[in-house]
């Protein structure tokens, strides 16, 4: 069944959430990079904990605000479909 056969649902397509997913996944894995180099960059000599902590709050931070992106953007295509749907029965 394609997604134009299925019953209008607010649940998104398989594909879309597996795509939101990794995109929250990809976002954690930058943010914590992100958050780890920034510490290394401002800390000197033994720096475990404080980097372990820049990795940790970047990860959280990055993949928390993918996670409301994806959200969004998951609803709008629900909506964008329910429109589509509506403006083709108006149509037929």
């Amino acid at each position: 069944m394609s997604d134009n056969e299925r019953p209008l649902s607010a649940l998104p397509s398989p594909r879309a959430r597996a795509a939101a997913f990794v995109a929250v996944l990809v976002a954690g894995f930058a943010g914590g990079l992100i958050g780890f180099t920034l510490v290394k960059l401002q800390c000197d000599g033994s720096c475990a904990a404080p980097r372990g902590i820049g990795l940790l709050v970047g990860a959280v931070v990055a993949a928390a605000g993918m996670s409301i992106v994806a959200v969004l953007v998951l609803r709008a295509v629900g909506e964008w479909r329910q429109i589509e749907q509506r403006d083709r029965a108006r149509r037929s």
